[in-house]
């Protein structure tokens, strides 16, 4: 079985989105998510940039952050062809450990605990595919990279990119995509 890797932020779970509404409310603000396009919140109010990032000191605003989107059914169904790993950078935020973990449990109990990878340079990662929002796990990861499309990274060019889960589902479910699969796993 091919096996797919998973990163959390911004990709399953609505890490800037939550990041905006807290920034807003505590800074009183008005920006919208389509502010950040090319660019991160820090890099925007570079003035600020340690009380922006403080809010990832606090688990409980990983532990809150909302599912994107189809993702839970998407990944539920990818479950049933291919061996499903999640792996989030969290060495990057170590307060996140906890939180993080018991938000999949929550959020994605279908999936293997056991497949939950928390670790900072994917590299390690032996997977065939990593659908990642960051152009720079993508860059030290050995197999097929796919960008899941992000307001930070919508100028980077040179991978294949995926918007949302509906075209998660159709990269992945793509019967000549399955057929190849299958039959390299056959001829190996």
């Amino acid at each position: 079985m091919k096996r797919i890797a998973i990163d959390m932020d911004e990709v399953m779970a609505d890490t800037a989105g939550a990041h905006l509404e807290w920034y807003n409310r505590d800074f009183n603000d008005n920006l919208l998510i389509t502010d950040l396009h090319g660019t991160t919140l820090s890099q925007l109010r570079p003035q600020l940039k340690k009380e922006i990032d403080r809010c990832f000191d606090n688990e409980v605003f990983f532990r809150e952050l909302k599912v994107i989107e189809h993702s839970q059914e998407v990944i539920r169904e990818l479950s049933q062809f291919y061996e499903i790993y999640i792996t989030t950078a969290a060495m990057e935020v170590p307060a996140s450990f906890k939180a993080k973990y018991e938000w999949l449990l929550e959020h994605f109990s279908f999936l293997n605990n056991m497949n939950f990878v928390f670790c900072g340079n994917k590299s390690v990662i032996h997977a065939d595919y990593l659908i990642d929002d960051n152009v720079k796990q993508l860059e030290r990861f050995r197999g097929q990279g796919i960008l899941y499309d992000a307001p930070h990274n919508i100028h980077k060019t040179g991978y294949v990119r995926v918007h949302n889960w509906g075209e998660v589902r159709d990269y992945f479910m793509d019967k000549e995509r399955q057929t190849d699969d299958l039959n390299v796993e056959k001829d190996g």
